[in-house]
């Protein structure tokens, strides 16, 4: 069984060779997977299913005929596409997961996340990602008109650039601990997850039982990362 993981596309609003790497692996290498996990912040914002489907029609396209082709195509949510919905699921074939999600996977038992509910230490954005998924302030975003809801998203990403700068690295990390208790409570072999754009393996003892984290790449036109899995064995490919 092959199982393909990226996370962190960012794919912007406009025109980009991310863009265009992204259909290209929708129709070369993930129509040799059995399934292809994205695990958010696939797009750089998505401020509701309206605007969403048309603006990115030609990466709904392509993940339409991915599914149509046989493959199976998951999705969580990251912190810039959390507002994703049952339309993009209709559009697109994918499927959203919960977040995070317990998977199996040739007999590892995987947990899968964007991650960034694991980055306790950094206490600001906590509270921003618990007001962000409160279904209360959804539905009150998703009423706004279409550009309020640009303006905002753009707004909110200026913002979250300047608090990158201002922070320590090791804030915006996932907390060990957190990590610690999302093995235990799931009782994985492994995790996979993006978010913090630090690609790398680790390994933690937990329980008395060596486990493997897998960091997912984040994407950038010279570099478009994959995590495969294929029978056991882990690779990070390129498109």
């Amino acid at each position: 069984m092959t199982a393909l993981f990226l996370a962190d596309l960012h794919l912007a609003n406009k025109p980009s060779p991310l863009r265009e790497g992204f259909v290209r692996f929708c129709a070369g290498p993930a129509r040799a997977a059995d399934s292809v996990y994205l695990l958010g912040d696939i797009f750089e914002y998505w401020v509701g299913d309206d605007v969403g489907v048309g603006v990115y029609a030609a990466e709904i396209h392509a993940l339409r005929a991915l599914s149509g082709h046989g493959v199976e195509v998951y999705v969580q949510c990251g912190n810039r596409d959390f507002l994703l919905g049952p339309a993009f699921e209709r559009a697109s074939g994918a499927s959203i997961l919960k977040d995070p999600a317990l998977i199996a996977l040739d007999g590892q038992r995987v947990l899968i996340s964007h991650g960034d509910a694991w980055c306790t230490d950094d206490t600001g954005y906590q509270r921003w990602r618990r007001f962000a998924h409160n279904k209360w302030a959804q539905w009150f975003f998703l009423h706004l008109p279409k550009r309020l809801r640009i303006k905002i998203a753009g707004g909110l990403r200026q913002q979250s650039g300047r608090i990158k700068q201002q922070h320590s690295a090791a804030i915006m990390d996932v907390n060990p601990d957190a990590i610690g208790a999302a093995f235990a409570r799931a009782d994985a072999d492994w995790i996979i997850h993006g978010h913090t754009h630090r690609p790398d393996t680790h390994v933690h003892h937990v329980e008395n039982r060596a486990r493997t984290r897998f960091v997912l790449a984040d994407w950038h036109a010279d570099h478009m990362e994959y995590l495969c899995v294929d029978e056991g064995q882990v690779t990070r490919e390129r498109v």
